[in-house]
């Protein structure tokens, strides 16, 4: 039986990867890579020679037949993304649940899905976060037009804490919405450049944050991960 291995990466410092996922690294066949130039840098950090592979949101079907083909003959595949744990908003679970809803010969493929634990920014914001979750929702990455103005009045509503994620070019917006649809008050943590050198958790009100990154621009970089406190 073929074996993908789902292995989770540093969201940012190197160093937070377990002995488990070197050693998975190591002894595959091939390594699947969101972006195998942002994968080589790990690899080269712990001199790991494992060929790699791009598979993307991007990549064609032709791409996802390679894989099934080298998973039929028995190959053992290691699945990463350029930072956490694959498959969290993430378009390995595409490739994931095509291995496992794939039939080769009128058969479903034989292939084991193990998984690799590693890094998540959402779990290392929340740890950090100093506030309680014992239950919250994720919504991931926000869409960009359809359906976002239904999911902020969603997150207005909401008593339970909800947390996503937000690219650099879209933060003062999502703050903006914030602003409109839970107003100024509404408490929320925001996290970004988690595990690296700048990393930051702008703590606050609506409006405190906004203003913390209105008057530091230079600070508008990186991912954020997005925390908005319930409604009480």
């Amino acid at each position: 039986m073929a074996t993908l291995f789902v292995v989770g990466t540093p969201i940012g410092n190197l160093e937070d990867i377990t002995l488990r996922a070197l050693r998975v690294l190591k002894e595959v066949d091939l390594i699947l890579c969101e972006d195998t130039r942002v994968t080589k840098r790990l690899l080269l950090k712990y001199e790991i020679g494992t060929p790699t592979m791009s598979y993307h949101a991007q990549s064609k079907l032709a791409k996802v037949d390679k894989i099934l083909s080298l998973l039929e003959e028995g190959k053992n595949l290691a699945l990463v993304s350029d930072a956490g744990t694959p498959c969290i908003s993430d378009p390995g679970a595409l490739l994931v649940s095509q291995i496992l809803d794939s039939k080769v010969k009128g058969q479903l493929l034989n292939v084991s899905v193990v998984p690799i634990p590693g890094p998540s920014a959402l779990v290392t914001a929340l740890s950090s976060a100093g506030i309680s979750v014992a239950e919250f929702t994720f919504l991931g990455f926000l869409p960009h037009k359809k359906g976002r103005e239904t999911l902020f009045k969603e997150i207005a509503d909401s008593s339970r804490v909800i947390a996503f994620y937000e690219s650099p070019h879209r933060i003062e917006k999502t703050l903006e919405s914030l602003e409109k649809f839970c107003g100024t008050e509404r408490n929320i943590i925001i996290a970004r450049e988690l595990t690296k050198i700048y990393e930051e958790f702008a703590r606050g009100t609506v409006s405190d944050v906004k203003a913390h990154f209105a008057e530091n621009p230079d600070r508008i970089r990186g991912e954020f991960v997005v925390i908005v406190l319930g409604r009480m």
